[in-house]
């Protein structure tokens, strides 16, 4: 096995041991989380933990597909958040492929949606595709440019550390509301 072999075969490991603490840290925060915790917001202008376990979940949906897509442009890969009618189940006021970047306060107060069992099954079924996907990369895939709207170019290593980036730093946020919601008794 070749240095760059070895080193893939590590990344991949590794990406797919973070991705595992963020759904256990999502499957630990949701287990029988009521509507009030996935709702309350510490102040008018933070994220309630409804959204950020949605937000965090579309945007991992999101990225991970594009990239499957630039990858392998004969897979189709589809959005979980569509191929699975999760949109429809969530009834959200969005347009379809919103992902939640850039969202105004007001956009995170018109959410709604805060059943728990919905946000984990998207979450997880998020997870089970992102799983899939890094399991299939291959040696060299890694350096791969899969988004040239970027100065430099994303490579397929940059986007899947900033999409574990991301999703680790919104399931901290998410804890530290909850337990700032515990403080509130």
């Amino acid at each position: 096995m070749e240095n760059s072999e070895r080193s893939d075969a590590v990344a991949v490991a590794l990406l797919r041991d973070g991705f595992v603490r963020v759904s256990e840290g999502i499957g630990t925060l949701l287990d029988r989380a009521e509507p009030e915790l996935l709702r309350f917001r510490p102040s008018k202008n933070t994220n309630h933990i409804g959204w950020l376990i949605w937000h965090l979940t579309r945007v991992q949906d999101d990225h991970f597909v594009h990239l499957a897509n630039r990858l392998w442009p004969e897979s189709s890969a589809e959005q979980r958040w569509v191929a699975d009618g999760w949109r429809q189940r969530f009834q959200l006021p969005y347009s379809d492929l919103d992902t939640g970047y850039g969202h105004s306060s007001g956009q995170v107060e018109e959410f709604g949606m805060y059943e728990s069992a919905y946000l984990l099954g998207y979450y997880r079924s998020v997870h089970q595709l992102s799983d899939r996907i890094l399991c299939t990369l291959e040696d060299g895939d890694f350096d791969t440019i899969i988004d040239r709207r970027w100065d430099p170019p994303v490579t397929v290593g940059v986007r899947l550390a900033s999409v574990l980036n991301e999703t680790t730093k919104h399931l901290g946020q998410a804890e530290f509301v909850q337990g700032i919601f515990a403080d509130h008794g």
